[in-house]
């Protein structure tokens, strides 16, 4: 059963939330400004929470990326005795999912989290898994999610992810920068999975927070600092397939990036009779952002302590801007460019053994193209046609009017 609500949570008519037992998967961005606190506070104040699941990133958003979560003991200070805190990012991959028998014993699960709209975000996985459980061992469990916009809106990029490089970072069928609320993508995996637990969406526009504050005003993670990153995180997150720092480690995580070995390209632009990095006619010119080069020293990460020289993407204000295609070309870029560029080797994320680039691209042919193994015109044709397809199937699942869209 599937339903589609307007009215906020608190004020849903359903008895099991009025007097049920509740567990709740959140984290930092369930904070509501009309009541000042948590979302897990109001609920444990009410005497309604019996546990709370958190995402990667903990429930503050205080850990960083990869790291593991297996000991919830910095949560017994909250003065929430009887609510039990269960990670569902730890060190085993069992851990990715939570337990049937910690699904067993509350009357009702309540979702908030906050995506950033690109696949690479893990908190759809996390989503998946829960709903993977409930499915699988016959859990008649109704979830409400509480839905939130997508900060990075209804424009798509990419392809769909290939069977073979579904992990844990993305799910098969989802495109690299998707267009959809967490809601809806929700809703797209519960049909796909043919599940039969109900499950009800909370529309965005019935919960306050969504009206009075913006949804990157609370960081959803540590590196997701406002609305510029989700803006170029589809196309910058692929660094972390690289060698190259993808900003990791400044106040401008995914918008900064690159190296020490990239100081050879210094004098790229005189050697190559280009008066600036924003020449029309320049490799990396893209006429939807300003690429201005710099240095900058990450504190932490990739190179933390050394001087990197790279670049920083300053977006044109009303021009649609493809991030993946972009960074696609400045891959590419670096790749025949720089001797020392690599990608990274090794498995890289949980459920699949592939290296980062692997999953990231999650597509043997844009894989291809920043290998040096086809044309920039085959990779952009087939994005083309894949972002289509996309629309078109996301299509059923969509719950607000305004419609998806291709950058052209």
């Amino acid at each position: 059963m599937f339903s589609f609500r307007t009215t906020p949570l608190l004020e849903q008519p359903d008895l099991v939330l009025k007097g049920g037992k509740l567990g709740l998967l959140c984290n930092q961005a369930a904070w509501h400004p009309e009541y000042g606190e948590y979302l897990f506070e109001t609920l444990y104040k009410k005497g309604l929470l019996k546990r709370v699941f958190m995402p990667e990133h903990g429930l503050f958003g205080e850990l960083q990326d990869q790291v593991k979560l297996d000991k919830t003991d910095a949560y017994k200070n909250l003065g929430m005795e009887g609510c039990e805190f269960v990670s569902l990012y730890g060190t085993g991959e069992e851990s990715l999912s939570a337990r049937a028998d910690k699904l067993t014993d509350i009357d009702a699960l309540i979702i908030e989290l906050q995506d950033v709209g690109s696949r690479y975000y893990t908190f759809n996985t996390t989503i998946l898994n829960l709903f993977k459980t409930l499915k699988n061992e016959n859990i008649n469990l109704p979830v409400y999610l509480i839905d939130r916009i997508n900060p990075a809106g209804r424009q798509v990029e990419g392809t769909m992810l290939r069977k073979e490089y579904e992990s844990f970072i993305g799910i098969e069928g989802i495109l690299h920068r998707h267009g959809l609320t967490i809601g809806e993508v929700a809703h797209l995996l519960y049909n796909e999975l043919n599940a039969k637990f109900p499950l009800h969406i909370i529309s965005y526009s019935a919960q306050s927070i969504s009206r009075e504050m913006l949804p990157w005003s609370i960081s959803p993670s540590p590196n997701i600092p406002g609305l510029f990153t989700c803006h170029f995180y589809s196309g910058q997150c692929l660094w972390e397939g690289t060698n190259v720092s993808e900003g990791r480690g400044t106040t401008r995580p995914f918008e900064i990036f690159g190296a020490p070995f990239m100081e050879t390209l210094t004098k790229y632009n005189k050697t190559n009779n280009y008066s600036n990095w924003n020449t029309p006619e320049h490799p990396i010119h893209d006429p939807a952002v300003f690429v201005r080069w710099a240095k900058y020293i990450p504190v932490f990460h990739k190179y933390a302590g050394e001087v990197c020289f790279g670049f920083q993407l300053h977006p044109v204000p009303g021009v649609q801007y493809h991030a993946l295609a972009h960074n696609l070309r400045i891959m590419n870029f670096v790749r025949t460019t720089c001797p020392e560029f690599s990608f990274r080797e090794g498995k890289y994320e949980a459920g699949n053994d592939r290296t980062a680039i692997e999953l990231l691209l999650g597509d043997p042919i844009l894989l291809d193209y920043v290998s040096g193994k086809n044309s920039w015109d085959d990779a952009r044709e087939h994005m083309k046609v894949e972002e289509q397809k996309w629309i078109r199937k996301a299509k059923r699942f969509m719950l607000y009017e305004e419609q998806l869209f291709r950058s052209k």
